[in-house]
């Protein structure tokens, strides 16, 4: 007796899943923040998605890239719970997962080049997650009104309103016109230069006189301050001590990609000990925002340069 053939091949369910996943891998760590949950979702959405194609009655999936959108809003909407808990009792500021690529050009493919700057995404976590939701689909992905109120169910003009409320919350922390790729990469370099070499007059000549430094070392890394370290001045002398600590061997500097922002990583040892991202005023003439990521947690999935 010849067994049933299953009722699509297998090859074909996963080309349809792989075909899309860094689309569904750009949504979800925009809408988390975090590399390694946006891999646990995507493995439950490849498990929904196979799982669907394993019944012999289920109907064809004619839009794939909406059905997995779906699933992969959904459930990020139910891991963002859980994440909220855990910031909860996080030591110190919590700042995204640095997702890093090694230069410009490799970013694993051109929906993943959609990742938002670090300023944006901190902004984004003050939003409801389903605000943060509809911004992220609407206003990086594109999707209308009315798919967006399929993936959430909700009613378009439900959708209408979470869409003005997150825009209107958005642009009112961070203006929409900000300055050009070229300067915000020329003045990471500086500032990571001046920050590591003890250059205080460059770093005094860089920092907004309200610049904000954002540390996250999650109790495990190293962190200047619990607080956001707030000043001109503060923030000049947290870097200079920061530089007066460092080793005068073993430590490196490379530029990195970092989501949609210039970046800084510092290596010891050829291992990832900070990542260091700048945000530049709206006149794009100084820096904003200092945010560095220390967590060893959050930098264990950077891979070391090559030698």
């Amino acid at each position: 007796m010849t067994a049933t053939p299953p009722p699509h091949p297998v090859d074909s369910v996963t080309d349809r899943f792989l075909g899309h996943r860094e689309l569904l891998f750009s949504v979800v760590y925009n809408m988390l923040g975090t590399v390694a949950d946006t891999e646990d979702v995507l493995q439950d959405v490849w498990l929904a998605w196979s799982a669907r194609h394993r019944r012999p009655d289920a109907e064809p999936v004619e839009n794939a890239r909406a059905y997995l959108v779906r699933i992969a809003v959904n459930q990020a909407l139910a891991r963002r719970a859980e994440l909220s808990r855990r910031q909860e009792s996080y030591v110190g500021t919590w700042l995204p997962e640095p997702l890093t690529a090694a230069d410009d050009h490799a970013a694993a493919g051109a929906e993943r080049a959609e990742a938002l700057s670090m300023a944006l995404l901190v902004v984004l976590e003050t939003l409801s997650p389903l605000e943060r939701a509809v911004f992220v689909l609407h206003e990086v992905f594109g999707f209308a009104h009315p798919e967006i109120a399929r993936i959430l169910d909700r009613s378009p003009t439900a959708v209408r309103q979470l869409a003005t409320r997150a825009r209107r919350h958005v642009h009112a922390r961070r203006p929409r016109h900000r300055p050009g790729a070229d300067l915000h990469a020329q003045v990471t370099e500086r500032f990571a230069a001046a920050a590591l070499g003890g250059d205080l007059r460059t770093l005094l000549e860089l920092l907004a006189p309200d610049v904000t430094l954002w540390t996250d070392g999650g109790g495990k890394g190293p962190a200047v301050s619990l607080h956001p370290v707030r000043g001109r001045d503060s923030v000049a002398a947290v870097f200079m001590a920061v530089a007066g600590a460092l080793p005068a061997q073993g430590f490196d500097l490379r530029h990195r990609r970092v989501a949609g922002d210039p970046g800084a990583l510092v290596l010891a040892d050829g291992s990832p000990l900070a990542v260091v991202v700048v945000d530049l005023s709206p006149e794009g003439d100084r820096i904003a925002h200092v945010f560095s990521i220390t967590n060893p947690d959050k930098l264990a999935g950077i891979r070391p340069p090559a030698v």
